[in-house]
Order: structure tokens, then C-alpha cells, then sequence
């Protein structure tokens, strides 16, 4: 019997839990690269593709984490204020304020 998507969802999470952000980075890009190998096509530009995708995720939830302060989130992520601002604006990151 195979587990229902709901079982199979909730092993995937507990799984997520235990593994590194590095370890799941590395296997996705592993699989990526077998892919263009197999598809024998070349990769241009990958570096600031995956910086982009881990970036932007990552300065919405502190955004999110710190009510859309800029301030605090800049302090959390160990940058530049203005360096955050530029950031937000390159990756159109609509910062929300809780009421």
C-alpha cells in the first residue's frame, strides 16, 4: 500500500527538519547538474541564479520576522542597511507592516 500524499507530505517535512539548508542546496544542484548532463545543454549565469533564490526568500522572511523593519532586518542579516534597501528594490520585495 503506498502512503497517502498527506503521510508522504508530513515524512518530507519531519525530513526537511533534520537535513542542513547546506545539504539540501548541494542535492539540489547535484540533481541539476545531472540534468544538463543528460540534456547535454550548458548552464550560463548559475551562480547568480542560486544566490537569487536563497537571497530573496531569505530577506522576505526576515522582512516578515521583523514586522518590515529595515533597521532590524539589515541588523539580523549582518548588512548595510542601504545595502537591504538596494536588495528589496533589485527583487521587488513589497515590504508589509503588521497593523
Amino acid at each position: 500500500m503506498t502512503p497517502s500524499l498527506n503521510h508522504s507530505d508530513n515524512l518530507f517535512v519531519a525530513n526537511l527538519q533534520s537535513v542542513s539548508l547546506e545539504k539540501l542546496v548541494k542535492s539540489k544542484l547535484e540533481v541539476l547538474f545531472q540534468q544538463q548532463k543528460e540534456a547535454q545543454v550548458e548552464l550560463n549565469g548559475l551562480y547568480n541564479i542560486v544566490i537569487e533564490q536563497v537571497e530573496k526568500p531569505l530577506i522576505e522572511l526576515a522582512l516578515l520576522s521583523n514586522n518590515g523593519n529595515q533597521v532590524k532586518t539589515a541588523q539580523v542579516l549582518g548588512i548595510n542597511r542601504n545595502t537591504l534597501k538596494k536588495k528589496i528594490d533589485a527583487y521587488k520585495i513589497r515590504v508589509r507592516r503588521a497593523n
